[in-house]
């Protein structure tokens, strides 16, 4: 539990500076969604660019068997050196398309 307990700070550190940052196009918001009590993390742009709407995740991440997953969006590999320069072993970074939050959705899921 320990472990759990020091992966949840790291990435909460981690994804801190990305819920600051506003996007670069749109009338676009940035909305941190951080479920502490299911261990699920997101930073999620909302909102309108032009005429058409935007809710795009640019960042999927869940903690599940002491192992921290990203799922596959364009940031993991970031995300990912920025968890082994905290400290994180790289054997309990799993880069996966379907996190294990989201499998509860659908049968289909790749890790």
């Amino acid at each position: 539990m320990e472990k759990v307990t020091r992966y949840r700070q790291i990435v909460q550190q981690i994804l801190q500076p990305y819920g600051e940052q506003k996007p670069a196009y749109g009338n676009i918001e940035v909305e941190k969604i951080f479920d502490k009590e299911h261990d699920h993390y997101q930073i999620v742009h909302v909102g309108w660019e032009g005429q058409e709407w935007v809710h795009s995740c640019i960042i999927h991440i869940d903690i599940k068997d002491e192992k921290i997953w990203l799922q596959w969006n364009g940031t993991e590999d970031d995300i990912a050196a920025n968890l082994v320069a905290a400290g994180v072993p790289k054997e309990d970074i799993v880069l996966g398309f379907q996190s294990p939050f989201m499998r509860q959705f659908t049968d289909y899921a790749v890790s």
